[in-house]
């Protein structure tokens, strides 16, 4: 299968728009500008957590997205080894896996 061209964004849209079709609780947490124009998350705790927390059935995906070729960083990489089988690191061409995991969640 052809692999899906698309920025970390689009893919997020593309995944977050997928799980709820599926059902599952989708949350995201996005930087914005704060009152001194710099770019911040307001989120506490370790740098490099996941993306993306999908949650339906008892079951939970705790999702790093990236393009094909992004590169995770030293913190992204400690979070995903302490989240065990919770855990994903997903790009889009790995599409067809992530489709079949949402649909065939609980």
């Amino acid at each position: 299968m052809t692999a899906l061209k698309m920025s970390e964004t689009a893919f997020q849209a593309r995944i977050i728009d997928t799980a709820r079709a599926y059902h599952w609780l989708a949350a995201h947490y996005r930087p914005s500008i704060n009152r001194r124009g710099r770019w911040s998350t307001a989120v506490e705790g370790d740098k490099g957590a996941p993306d993306l927390i999908l949650a339906k059935g008892g079951r939970v995906i705790l999702a790093e997205l990236k393009s094909d070729n992004g590169r995770t960083t030293a913190e992204q990489r400690l979070w995903l080894a302490a989240l065990g089988p919770h855990a994903r690191l997903w790009r889009p061409m790995d599409w067809p896996d992530i489709l079949a995991e949402l649909q065939g969640g609980v």
